[in-house]
């Protein structure tokens, strides 16, 4: 896992996870560990030889050894809540 520090200066652990032949999951998690209420995702579609080969799967631990810091500053800007959940005292 890496980590990542956010404008805010929220410092965000980076995880890869669900990869296919041409995409993998960024999961942004927020270091408030007891909920994942907080946690962020973004998809990130990988210009690989893999990914022209339905057959083959991206290594996790390959694509996040892969982001530098400008990418995972990107990945993050276009990130979403995983959480999309309103909070109770909002009504509809």
């Amino acid at each position: 896992m890496k980590t990542f520090r956010s404008p805010n200066g929220t410092w965000w652990g980076v995880r890869v996870q669900s990869p296919s032949h041409s995409s993998a999951l960024v999961l942004f998690m927020h270091p408030d560990g007891a909920t994942s209420r907080r946690d962020r995702y973004a998809w990130l579609n990988a210009s690989t030889a893999e990914a022209s080969d339905p057959t083959a799967r991206l290594k996790p631990d390959a694509v996040l050894a892969s982001l530098d810091e400008p990418a995972i500053a990107r990945l993050f800007r276009r990130s979403m809540p995983v959480d999309t959940r309103r909070p109770s005292y909002i009504v509809s």
